[in-house]
């Protein structure tokens, strides 16, 4: 028997659909590039949900009912819209496997995000991200973490602790130097760290048991001949 989903992608409806409310056992809703320039709270109510679209819209904000969504264990889309913050209530989504807020204007996650413990995926790029929250580091399942475009000087130590993590992007920060943190991931394979300010790198990133995989071009710095050596032998490929 199919899913319950009602999908409006790109019927500019303006306002979450009547129907919405009125369909039990709601699975999948895709509201994507409808206009939507606030979502109400009732949307808490839609329990049974797993995954929730509503990216490419005009919101700026979203309700801390949102928080409700217990049930959301695939995919939680909130990319392209112009939002400032996050509730902290979104870290009750302890199921969530997927979430996209890329292409906002978030200017600092919430602590709660550490308690999303279930999550695979994170896609923050191209928001204003200055620092993460130290509890990033509770997200132990993570294995990809996408920030480019952000505002990045450093990662908290915490970051250690995502022992999980294969894809660390952060291409188009300020960092001055490669976050500490990294070192010793044992599964990290791709680490973007293109347009930084980076002008020296350290020599443990020839550690990295699993980099595959690291990309250091329109940087300041030219990595030494004995690092890219070792590097190469471990079947690492680094552009610079």
């Amino acid at each position: 028997m199919p899913e319950r989903t009602l999908d409006y992608w790109r019927q500019g409806r303006g306002r979450v659909p009547d129907e919405v409310w009125e369909t039990p056992g709601l699975r999948v809703l895709v509201l994507a590039d409808n206009g939507l320039t606030a979502l109400p709270a009732r949307i808490g109510g839609l329990t049974t949900l797993h995954t929730l679209d509503l990216g490419h819209n005009a919101l700026t904000a979203v309700p801390d009912e949102l928080g409700a969504l217990t049930g959301l264990s695939r995919c939680l889309y909130l990319h392209d819209n112009a939002l400032t913050a996050l509730p902290e209530a979104l870290g009750r989504l302890t199921r969530l496997r997927y979430l996209n807020i890329g292409g906002n204007r978030i200017g600092r996650l919430p602590d709660a995000i550490g308690d999303m413990a279930a999550l695979v995926e994170l896609r923050a790029q191209h928001n204003r991200l200055a620092r993460l929250p130290d509890t990033i580091g509770g997200l132990r399942a993570l294995r990809e973490l996408w920030l480019r475009g952000n505002l990045l000087e450093t990662l908290p130590a915490s970051t250690a602790r995502l022992r999980e993590l294969r894809v660390l992007e952060l291409r188009e920060n300020a960092l001055a130097s490669v976050p500490p943190a990294l070192r010793g991931l044992p599964l990290l394979r791709q680490l973007d760290l293109r347009a930084n300010r980076l002008t020296r790198l350290p020599d443990w990133l020839a550690e990295l048991p699993s980099l595959e995989k690291l990309d250091l071009r329109w940087n300041a710095v030219e990595p030494a001949p004995r690092l890219l050596e070792a590097l190469a032998e471990r079947g690492c490929v680094t552009l610079f």
